[in-house]
């Protein structure tokens, strides 16, 4: 028979897992707390790591409208001049996959017509709205606001930062996020509606804009392409200010008081924004344990990063491709069993997401700045750790989290 799972959110850590397990032969529930399954906010870079794990999904980049990204440069905010460069043309020769950028809407649709389509190889994903989970047992019960108790062989957590998941996982101590003392804005532009010679100036590339004048406190805009390059897609890391972060008309006046010493192009774009957001960023000590008893939790539950490196959304495809192939065809559904599974799905994740998580504390370039942390996750221990912005990205994108599970399957003693 096959596992009975549910799994706890509808984000792209949830639907990804969904869609894995789903392939990988079980029968799963997904619980989400919304009435409505749709992500919303910006647009996200799939890099190689990620992708490969879509592509394994079967998602199609074409219908999600990706758009390819050729370099990622970094130049200064006030005059463009560029600063520094890594070049993506040969991405696809070196790496499995070009680099693409993908509106989290088009990215979430698809990855829900993968889960829940009737024509998918699998058992369809039965997708619960309006269903807030509270509370859940390491003996593999959720239950929801409503009173309502659900059983399974495995629950996955995939309920974000503030995970309920995560306290039945991890102490508390551990557990609890910390502010940084740093924001994020977002907002979104028509094409058609930016000065041509403006995106002539960006390229067919992701800019990050760099504030050069003070260095003290991290302030950059990052600025790409989505919806198959109708949209340019707009993140600004600064330093935190007190003002309501949904009020566009406010998150306006702010960027345009963070950023005015930034190029006249760059300030009228942001007068030009509509619907902007922003929102406090959090860091996250890497946890321990992601599992106890028949509770795994995975994306933003286990590993929440900060936006350098943009490795946040492309770590929970690793996550959720994990699980898949760690259950293929799993049809034992006994407590000794899966925890041998999660055990294995720990050492194929935890030190690698653990690095990465590291690294998002740091824009590109600034890598030995966490160096020492870095080590206590080499693996194997005493292993090379990225110390430059290249040696980062090939470390984040040469990754095959399908080859690392099967490495682990077939080691002496993990038959079972």
């Amino acid at each position: 028979m096959p596992l009975q799972i549910i799994i706890v959110g509808a984000g792209i850590a949830g639907l990804c897992a969904g869609v894995a397990l789903r392939q990988a032969g079980h029968k799963v529930q997904i619980f989400e707390k919304s009435k409505f399954a749709a992500e919303l906010g910006a647009a996200l870079v799939v890099t190689p790591n990620g992708a490969r794990v879509l592509f394994q999904l079967g998602f199609s980049f074409s219908v999600a409208r990706a758009v390819k990204m050729d370099a990622w440069t970094v130049v200064r905010g006030d005059n463009f001049e560029p600063i520094a460069h890594v070049d993506f043309r040969a991405a696809d020769q070196r790496f499995g996959a070009p680099i693409r950028s993908i509106h989290r809407v088009d990215l979430h649709n698809e990855l829900l017509r993968l889960a829940t389509s009737e024509t998918e190889p699998g058992h369809p994903v039965t997708l619960h709205l309006a269903s807030e989970v509270v509370d859940a047992s390491t003996d593999g019960w959720i239950r929801l606001r409503n009173g309502a108790k659900h059983t399974a062989d495995l629950v996955v957590g995939a309920d974000g930062l503030h995970s309920v998941l995560k306290s039945v996982v991890a102490p508390t101590s551990d557990a609890e996020p910390q502010a940084t003392g740093l924001s994020a804005f977002r907002f979104l532009i028509d094409t058609d509606k930016v000065n041509p010679a403006t995106l002539k100036r960006r390229g067919p590339e992701i800019a990050l804009l760099a504030d050069v004048e003070e260095t003290a406190k991290e302030r950059h805009i990052t600025w790409y392409a989505c919806r198959g390059g109708a949209v340019q897609n707009f993140v600004g890391i600064h330093p935190s200010k007190d003002i309501d972060g949904d009020d566009p008309e406010a998150v306006k006046t702010a960027m345009l008081d963070e950023f005015g010493h930034f190029s006249p192009e760059v300030q009228e774009l942001i007068r030009r924004s509509s619907e902007a957001k922003c929102w406090p960023l959090y860091i996250h000590k890497p946890l321990s344990d992601w599992s106890n008893g028949r509770i795994v939790i995975i994306g933003d539950a286990a590993h929440p990063m900060l936006p350098f490196g943009g490795q946040g959304a492309n770590s929970a495809m690793e996550d959720g491709g994990a699980l898949g192939t760690l259950l293929k065809n799993m049809e034992d559904g006994d407590f000794d069993s899966i925890t041998r599974r999660l055990q294995m799905f720990g050492r194929v994740r935890q030190a690698r997401a653990a690095r990465i998580q590291i690294l998002s504390s740091v824009r590109a370039g600034r890598e030995m700045d966490v160096e020492e942390e870095l080590r206590q996750y080499s693996d194997p221990q005493g292993s090379r750790i990225p110390k430059s912005m290249m040696e980062r990205t090939v470390h984040d994108y040469s990754y095959n989290v399908a080859e690392k599970c099967e490495e682990i399957l077939s080691a002496p003693g993990n038959h079972s």
